[in-house]
C-alpha cells in the first residue's frame, strides 16, 4: 500500500509519522485531503482538528492552532507553534479546547497590550515633537 510521511515541527518538539495513507485538514478555503503521490501543495492550516489515516486503517487526530503545511516529494511538512496528537478524537478535541484556546487567548491579550503600548509611545513621540 502506498503511503507518505508527515513531519510535525513545533516550537517545543518535532516528530515523524510514517505510513500515512491520507491526511484531512482545513484551511481558509475549507476542508481538503492529501493522498500519497499528491502534487506539490502548500497552505495555511486553520485552528482545529486534522485527521491522519495509517496503513493499518486506524485514524489519528491532530489538534493544531494553525500552521503551515507543505507537501512535496511524498512528504508532508507541518510547521506550527504547538500540536496535540492522539488516536482518541474526544481526548484531543477536549485538550484542544482547554489548552490551545487558553494559549490563543493569552496571545490575543499580549497583542492587545502591544497595540496599547505602541499607541502610547506614538502619543509620547508626538508630544516630544511639539516641544
Amino acid at each position: 500500500m502506498s503511503s507518505f510521511t508527515i513531519q510535525l515541527l513545533a516550537a517545543d518538539r518535532s516528530e515523524n509519522i510514517d505510513g500515512v495513507t491520507s491526511f484531512v485538514g482545513e484551511d481558509g478555503s475549507g476542508g481538503f485531503g492529501l493522498l500519497p503521490g499528491h502534487e506539490r501543495f502548500m497552505t495555511v492550516l486553520g485552528f482545529g482538528l486534522a485527521r491522519v489515516r495509517h496503513t493499518d486503517g486506524a485514524w489519528e487526530y491532530l489538534g493544531i492552532p494553525g500552521g503551515l503545511l507543505y507537501f512535496i516529494d511524498n512528504e508532508c511538512h507541518i510547521s506550527t507553534r504547538r500540536y496535540l496528537r492522539d488516536r482518541d478524537v474526544t481526548r484531543v478535541a477536549q485538550a484542544l479546547t482547554r489548552e490551545l484556546l487558553a494559549e490563543e487567548q493569552a496571545l490575543s491579550e499580549t497583542r492587545r497590550k502591544l497595540h496599547r503600548l505602541e499607541a502610547e509611545m506614538l502619543k509620547q513621540l508626538a508630544q516630544l515633537g511639539r516641544t
